[in-house]
Parts: structure tokens; sequence; C-alpha cells
């Protein structure tokens, strides 16, 4: 099957610049799914509200040249534009950096160029050895999968999970739900699309890789975090499944009797 990693009926399936999960030929959510929808992110409708209120001042004449009807689209659409920038360049950065760790060569957009200099950097200066990159992990207890970026023994002699971050502001607390969700998974699929154990790692981090260097963050993964991700995903599912809580209207009995 072609874009996918398949097990049996256990795979992750690459569509377009997404991807969905088949666990024993049942769809079920990724890591980032659940904690998108289970867990709030105020700072999120702060910085959304900010965005266009930003461009609104900044472009003040531009979108006076327009229609009234498409300067509210152009506004309404101004944070998903800035989003999806910086998830472009995230996406891109991830790509080379799975090269990297391979030591494969890379041809480096001039826009990039910081950003792989850091990634170089820490996988030189922490020695590090990839132990899977970018494997398809599950849990069958509770239903999740995901696709973490590394992980690897690093030159202090422990294994690490670790994720790639872009992000201007650097790593967020939320990321602790990801990491630990990834650490319990039960297993991952190997080159072949066989189940394998997921290695038993000593720590969480994130590698926040910037124009001007990088931070390895360690990042709490640890049973109690992984307790309130299964908290945060059971909110998750809470918040799709709601609608079905709801009945039909009911006719009042003295209607209802009259008929």
């Amino acid at each position: 099957m072609a874009g996918a990693v398949v097990s049996g009926e256990t795979a992750r399936r690459n569509h377009g610049r997404g991807h969905s999960y088949l666990l024993d030929g049942d769809k079920v959510d990724g890591v980032t799914t659940l904690i998108n929808k289970g867990f709030p992110k105020s700072g999120l409708i702060n910085w959304a509200a900010g965005t266009v209120a930003a461009k609104a001042v900044d472009e003040w004449d531009e979108l006076a040249l327009l229609p009234v009807s498409e300067r509210l689209k152009t506004l309404e659409k101004a944070h998903n534009v800035v989003r999806d920038s910086a998830g472009l360049r995230g996406t891109r950065v991830h790509t080379l950096a799975h090269k990297l760790v391979h030591g494969e060569k890379v041809d480096v957009p001039v826009e990039l160029a910081g950003h792989v200099a850091a990634c170089v950097r820490f996988l030189d200066e922490w020695d590090a050895e990839p132990l899977l990159t970018e494997r398809p992990v599950f849990s069958r207890a509770h239903s999740y999968a995901g696709s973490p970026d590394l992980v690897a023994q690093l030159r202090d002699g422990r294994t690490w999970l670790l994720d790639w971050k872009t992000n201007s502001k650097g790593p967020r607390g939320d990321m602790a739900f990801q990491l630990a969700a990834y650490r319990h998974a039960e297993f991952c699929l190997d080159d072949d699309g066989d189940e394998v154990d997921m290695p038993e790692t000593d720590e969480g981090g994130v590698v926040w890789l910037r124009a001007d260097g990088y931070d390895l963050v360690p990042v709490d993964s640890g049973p109690e975090v992984f307790r309130e991700f299964l908290y945060i995903a059971e909110v998750a599912r809470a918040a799709g499944r709601c609608r079905d809580y709801l009945g039909e209207p009911l006719l009042p009995e003295i209607e209802m009797s009259s008929r």
C-alpha cells in the first residue's frame, strides 16, 4: 500500500499533508488530535485575536481598497495564514532533521539554514545515536496512536524520546502530554510493518530548533503526566460524541392525545 506502514490491520496511512491511524482495522485518534480537542488553549485564542487586530492596524490602507466583504474574509483568515505558514516551516524542518539524523545530505533552503545548522549542532554536541525515527506507535489499552520524532541515546548515556519543535515562543507545558503518550505506547511498527515493543526510555524532551541555535529541554513525561493525558483524551472523545446525547424534541402531552 503506497504511503502506508502496515502491520495487518494496524497502520499509519499518509494522505496529502495529513495522516491517519488504523489499529486492528479500526480508526483511532492520533495523540496530537486528542490533545488539541481535549486541552484548553486560551493562549491560542488570544494569539488569534491579536494577529487579526495587528493585520487590521498594519494594513489599514490596503484593506480600505477592498470591498467590505473581502476585508472581512481577509481578516477572518489572517490567523490561519500565519499558523499555516509556521506549520509548513515546521514540517520542512522536520523532514530535513529526519534526513540529518540518518546522516543523509540535504539541500538547505536559505530561509531554513539557521534551523538546519542548529539541528546539526544538536546531533553533534549530544552525539545522538538514533534508535527510532518517526516510527508509528500504538496503544491498544487506550486506543490511540502517534509518531514521535526521535528516540535516541545521547552523550549522557540515557535514552531519550524527543520531539523537534520550531515554534517561536519555545516549548509549551502541554507538550508533556504528547511525550507521555508516546513513551507509554505499548508497541511500534518496525521497517517491515511488524509489531515490536516500544524501547525503554529514560527521559522525554523537546529539541527547540531556532535560526540562532537550539535548546534541549527535559519534559516530565512519567506515569502521572500520562494519567493526565488519558483524562484529556477522554474529554476529547466526549466532545466528539456529546451530540449523540441529544434526543428528539417532544410534543406536549395534550397535543399528542388530541391526535
